[in-house]
């Protein structure tokens, strides 16, 4: 793979209106990132629960913040490699080097955008209705590869659909992203078929998506590594780094806020990411500091935000001492598990901490108890309707489904996939709410 060839400003669904020359204000992937940020899809993420139950008093992330975040860490990341690549003569030609930075943004900004409501709880509420559920009896209806989509929901796969598929009303390519941002969301390039052949729970696109997945990865030169399996666009590592930084260490400083962890067992989490020898003079400024502020919540913040940047820090070193590897598409695993020494040693407690106390903590296993419920029962519903619309009360729960969910297709399963988008484009509340109106628990005021 080649830079020329990966950073292209083309977009989906105006490939005829393709232009690398036009000057403005904001370069390409600027546009993509101000596109997301305006766009309805991302500000509904302020009403989904990122682990935590959506806040009380005491306020927690959410889809919205976390994207946030990921967002400032991948800029961060994409333009310290950006200026490794230059320093180090990795590239022919500088142009458009300077906007990985831009591009990695824009790509963190979408890479939830596919999430169910409920946190983690939706995609396996909704994989279960057609594995094990009511909607189990539906296969006969669907290919092979389209039952494997709807038996694995997945929520990068859905953000690939979310970001190139032209709803009902809406223009063609969707949110006419341009290429390199789109593939930078790609995590597993691959469809659900093949899962079992990489060794994977994952996959990155719906069948209804195929032409244009296989369209970006040609355009953009992207190798076929075997049979339906292509390498990872480069970028993706970044991505996927932002994200893995930010979940696991905002998380820690979330169950602080909580009180889930105490102060104590915070600060110990985060310090041993310093080596005591090494790095005194950094650990004296943390102290000092600590010292001169004396809101407990400020401290975590303090050095939370030394251990974030330096995280991003060996996960570019990583990126270049692999570099080869991951622009033949060889590449394999995560950069952040490809950290070395104490950071790698102090990131896994972290995990293990989060696995064992976090997660596992009442408050996240009551919101996804709650999740699974909810979801199940609303699929069924609008499943059957979709399925069978011409009874009364399918015609009537079909018209509390926006216009732009609509498919006029006589697939059933992009009839199915319609009410997928609709479903897992709500946030929890409106989830919540809706469950309760068509279940009879929250009648409407008559007056």
């Amino acid at each position: 793979m080649n830079w020329k060839e990966l950073l292209s400003t083309k977009r989906l669904g105006q490939e005829d209106r393709f232009s690398n020359g036009k000057l403005d204000v904001r370069t390409q992937f600027q546009r993509d990132y101000d596109r997301l940020i305006f766009s309805s899809p991302f500000r509904r993420l302020q009403n989904k629960t990122q682990v935590f139950p959506l806040p009380g008093s005491i306020f927690v992330h959410n889809r919205l913040t976390h994207s946030l975040e990921v967002s400032c860490v991948g800029r961060s990341l994409g333009n310290a490699l950006a200026e490794k690549l230059v320093t180090n003569n990795l590239v022919e030609d500088n142009t458009g080097i300077n906007e990985i930075g831009s591009i990695v943004a824009a790509a963190c900004l979408a890479h939830d955008l596919g999430n169910p409501p409920f946190g983690h709880s939706g995609e396996k509420a909704l994989s279960h209705f057609f594995e094990n559920g009511k909607g189990k009896d539906l296969k006969s209806n669907f290919t092979d590869e389209e039952w494997a989509d709807l038996t694995n929901f997945e929520g990068n796969a859905n953000a690939f659909r979310l970001l190139t598929h032209a709803f009902h009303g809406r223009r063609k390519g969707g949110f006419a992203m341009t290429y390199s941002t789109i593939a930078s969301i790609l995590k597993y390039p691959w469809e659900a078929m093949q899962m079992g052949n990489v060794g994977k729970k994952k996959y990155g696109y719906f069948q209804s998506e195929k032409e244009d997945f296989e369209k970006i990865i040609a355009e953009l030169g992207i190798p076929e590594l075997s049979t339906g399996i292509y390498a990872r666009f480069p970028l993706v590592y970044l991505v996927e780094a932002a994200d893995d930084i930010c979940y696991q260490i905002m998380d820690i400083e979330d169950a602080h806020k909580l009180q889930i962890l105490s102060t104590e067992e915070t600060k110990a989490l985060f310090l041993q990411f310093y080596d005591a020898e090494k790095e005194q003079e950094e650990l004296d400024k943390i102290q000092a500091t600590c010292l001169e502020v004396t809101d407990t919540n400020e401290q975590i913040a303090f050095i939370r935000a030394g251990v974030i940047g330096k995280l991003a820090g060996e996960c570019v070193r990583v990126f270049m001492d692999n570099y080869q590897d991951i622009m033949q598409g060889t590449f394999n695993g995560s950069l952040i598990n490809k950290t070395e020494g104490i950071c790698l040693q102090a990131y896994r407690k972290c995990t293990d901490v989060a696995v064992n106390k976090i997660y596992k903590h009442r408050s996240v296993i009551e919101i996804e108890l709650a999740g699974y419920k909810i979801l199940g029962a609303l699929l069924e519903e609008f499943v059957n309707a979709v399925l069978q619309p011409d009874n009364y009360y399918a015609k009537n729960l079909l018209s509390l489904v926006p216009e732009q969910y609509l498919n006029k297709s006589d697939s059933k399963y992009r009839k199915v996939l319609s009410i997928l988008d609709f479903i897992s484009g709500m946030t929890d509340i409106y989830a919540l709410d809706l469950y309760r109106k068509i279940k009879g628990i929250e009648l409407p005021a008559i007056h």
